[in-house]
């Protein structure tokens, strides 16, 4: 997509227009872009992702304080922890379609980097931004509302998978060994992502990918459970 197309593309899916179109075209830059830009460079997305993630803890809270009157403190952030994690955006991303329009170096692009969920997470925050920045909280909120807190109970399944994983594990299959395994480390050290298998009895069960070993654990454990319960491990 050219600048124009991916504006029309990203305003047409989540619903906004931008007063400003260079906040968007900022929102959808990563930086292996920017970096082989030669000419009329523009900033990528990071600073907005910043923002963005400031924005989302705080509406997330507004929510869930309003939502759960009961719930204390510690309830209230498990529940936060499941909506902002980056499986979860990523998921939200792939909703709004947000890979498609994302501009991206050519070598980022060829390894699958417009799917990554890392990436994903990084976008549907930078929008947010975007917006904020275009409109205020009331837009911003919107936002959220419409495209991130739109399916909780989805989203509530990355609250401690690891756990539940452990659970089945214990429950269905004892006496069997299970392990996470570093499959990859790549990225610079400022924007690390891992990968990583859960296996049980050296079978491989999923992959998960993430920012951090532990969200990468979290996100094979996801996936390892969805596999089991569907009855994929004999």
């Amino acid at each position: 997509m050219d600048r124009d197309e991916a504006v029309a593309y990203v305003e047409e899916s989540i619903g906004y227009r931008f007063n400003n179109k260079e906040y968007l075209l900022e929102a959808l830059t990563h930086s292996s872009f920017k970096n082989e830009m030669k000419i009329n460079r523009r900033p990528d997305y990071e600073r907005l992702e910043f923002l963005g993630d400031a924005v989302l803890e705080l509406i997330s809270s507004e929510f869930l304080y309003d939502r759960y009157p009961t719930v204390p403190e510690g309830g209230l952030s498990k529940k936060r922890a499941s909506i902002v994690c980056e499986p979860s955006l990523a998921i939200c991303a792939r909703r709004m379609g947000l890979g498609k329009a994302i501009f991206m170096g050519k070598g980022e692009d060829a390894t699958g980097g417009r799917e990554r969920d890392s990436v994903l997470c990084d976008v549907t925050e930078s929008v947010l931004g975007a917006i904020y920045l275009d409109s205020g909280i009331d837009m911003a909120r919107k936002y959220v509302y419409s495209h991130i807190l739109n399916d909780l109970k989805e989203d509530e399944l990355f609250v401690d998978s690891k756990s539940k994983l452990q659970e089945i594990i214990q429950r269905d299959y004892p006496g069997k060994e299970f392990i996470y395994n570093l499959v990859e480390e790549s990225g610079p050290e400022h924007n690390k992502v891992f990968k990583v298998s859960a296996c049980l009895d050296g079978k491989i069960l999923s992959i998960g990918e993430g920012k951090t070993k532990k969200s990468a654990q979290q996100m094979a454990a996801h996936i390892a459970i969805q596999s089991l319960e569907n009855g994929k491990e004999d």
